[in-house]
């Protein structure tokens, strides 16, 4: 049977796992490692995975947009924008995408989105990620770039950048870093401990961030109608301290008929790109077409 080699890839982190072709649900961590910072380093341990596990077949998620096998824009890794994995790696069956959306795939195979037709999934870790499930089709958009929540803004003001977008500088994990600071807390797991505990400052401190993500989610629940909002990844866990104070701006924003929108936590939590990855891998370069 052949094996599946998965890579959760993000900035700073390269995380590979195994999987059987038959069940890419039961991908196995096999290691992980500081995120390479050359292409000659990446295509080195990317080699190395693939011949010491004998694997055929793999699934990459990116932190960054892919279109086919081609990573187009990796902004914290610059150096894999424009590499063709297919092209690099001859007879290996190649599925590349963002990692969002590999955590959405991964839910949609077998997780908190399977059965549904429609859903958003929020990654919300140094940046946020997101991606679409519509119609039961993974959104891609133009060149991969759909679905780039990070980039919502509800500030007329706001100058804008070229790295991060509004709402990722608001309710990403380095906001709740900052807002935990703010009130001499370590970081946003902290202050997400502390508001589970009750603390009036912490609850305080996560307000702010949380109004906006719940203010820029009224208009993408209102643009999709979606049946969930999957939280993925670690954030996942923290979401019965999260949901009631994002709530009261998703609602304030939305018409009655779309209030009622369920708001759960992904099934695979942290392992959700390496699942996704590892279900990619099966279905090939065409994985947006296989799942379901």
């Amino acid at each position: 049977m052949s094996t599946i080699l998965a890579i959760d890839l993000g900035g700073t982190r390269f995380r590979a796992g195994v999987a059987d072709l038959g069940d890419p649900v039961a991908v196995r961590a096999v290691g992980e490692w500081a995120a390479p910072q050359t292409l000659a380093a990446f295509m080195e341990l990317l080699r190395q995975q693939l011949s010491a596990h004998r694997a055929t077949r793999l699934g990459l998620g990116i932190p960054g947009l892919a279109q086919g096998t081609v990573c187009r824009w990796v902004p914290n890794l610059g150096y894999l924008d424009g590499l063709d994995l297919a092209a690099e790696l001859p007879g290996v069956s190649v599925g590349l995408g963002n990692d969002a959306q590999f955590a959405l795939l991964a839910e949609v195979s077998a997780g908190s989105a399977k059965g549904l037709e429609d859903a958003i999934l929020l990654a919300i870790g140094t940046g946020i990620g997101s991606s679409v499930l519509a119609g039961g089709r993974i959104v891609a958009g133009n060149g991969g770039a759909a679905c780039s929540f990070g980039w919502a803004v509800a500030d007329l003001n706001d100058p804008g950048e070229d790295r991060s977008g509004w709402l990722e500088r608001q309710a990403s994990g380095r906001a709740l870093d900052a807002a935990a600071q703010s009130i001499g807390l370590a970081d946003g797991a902290t202050l997400v401990r502390a508001a589970r505990g009750r603390d009036a400052a912490a609850v305080d401190a996560l307000r702010p961030p949380m109004q906006a993500l719940g203010t820029a989610l009224a208009g993408a629940v209102a643009l999709l109608a979606p049946e969930a909002i999957i939280f993925a990844g670690g954030v996942a866990a923290s979401l019965d301290v999260l949901r009631p104070l994002l709530l009261p701006a998703l609602h304030r924003q939305l018409p009655p008929h779309l209030r009622a929108i369920d708001i759960r936590p992904g099934q695979f939590g942290p392992q959700a790109g390496l699942v996704g990855a590892a279900f990619a891998g099966a279905y090939g370069p065409n994985w947006r077409n296989g799942h379901g």
